[in-house]
């Protein structure tokens, strides 16, 4: 199974608690999918948003892409989730009644399909942050004794 990853949300792994991953498609437009395949896409600030039983992501920057003429599209506009009932019905219920919020965490081509992983997530405090990087920093050194024990 062949999967080439577009870009990644860091930013949501460093802010976010990920309690529950789900792999969605994307409804796109040509020029946007030409994009995507030469990496012109950004994560940052996006979510997604629900208009009545849909899904949809909002606050995705897709650049346009440069060969196209005048029937480009617009870098910002929703893009349509693509979510099985049960999986839409878990997301929004979570949403509504617990309070969390669902942010996308990765696009990707998957047997040349571009696909979205996104998470249910809960807000980081600033303590829980700084334990993160503790524990990052520790695995870090970590490794790096490992790999000079073993030279």
């Amino acid at each position: 199974m062949s999967i080439k990853i577009v870009t990644e949300n860091k930013k949501a792994r460093h802010d976010y608690e990920i309690l529950e991953k789900f792999e969605a498609g994307l409804v796109l437009v040509g020029s946007e999918v030409k994009s995507l395949r030469g990496q012109q896409v950004s994560l940052k600030d996006s979510y997604i948003s629900f208009r009545g039983e849909e899904a949809f992501l909002q606050g995705a920057y897709i650049s346009e892409y440069k060969q196209s003429s005048h029937f480009n599209h617009d870098p910002e506009r929703l893009r349509k989730i693509l979510l099985n009932k049960e999986e839409l019905k878990k997301i929004y219920g979570s949403m509504r009644e617990k309070g969390y919020s669902c942010v996308p965490l990765k696009i990707y081509f998957k047997k040349g399909k571009a696909k979205v992983e996104i998470a249910l997530v809960r807000g980081k405090q600033k303590g829980d942050k700084r334990e993160s990087i503790k524990k990052r920093d520790v695995n870090r050194d970590l490794q790096r004794q490992i790999r000079r024990s073993k030279s």
